[in-house]
């Protein structure tokens, strides 16, 4: 009895390991998600968003005049960037390059850093500022 039930605990053990196997951590980055990126980073509709996405952050941020100089030029280098990464990553999709990883090397989008990348390019017309959901005022009596 006990070489059944040992025997049944390593197959359960063993069914486990495989199952992880199966599926690793690292499967949602991997060699075609990056040709995906690497494409629509190298379109140049797609990678052109940075450059209106980074004018209406420069004005919401510091101005009319910003937004109208520096905005523009920030933008012109975010396209250029991104256009650039996607290329490199075009021509490596094959191949785990970062960190031995598919992951994005430019991805530091932390929310109080006033820079960083995303992953894919950003969506115009997608963005608000405004929640979708508006909170009613409930009188209290």
């Amino acid at each position: 009895m006990k070489k059944i039930l040992l025997f049944a605990l390593f197959l359960c053990t063993a069914a486990a390991c495989y199952a992880d196997i199966q599926d690793p951590p690292a499967n949602d980055y991997g060699p075609t998600r990056k040709l995906g990126r690497a494409l629509a980073n190298m379109c140049p509709l797609t990678a052109f968003t940075e450059v209106p996405n980074t004018i209406a952050m420069m004005n919401n941020r510091e101005g009319n005049a910003s937004a109208a100089t520096y905005g523009v030029v920030k933008g012109f280098g975010r396209f250029f960037f991104r256009f650039g990464a996607g290329l490199y990553e075009f021509f490596t999709f094959p191949f785990p390059t970062y960190k031995g990883t598919y992951r994005p090397f430019y991805m530091s989008n932390v929310p109080w850093i006033h820079g960083g990348y995303e992953e894919f390019p950003p969506e115009l017309g997608f963005k608000t500022e405004y929640n979708y959901v508006q909170q009613t005022q409930t009188a209290s009596y």
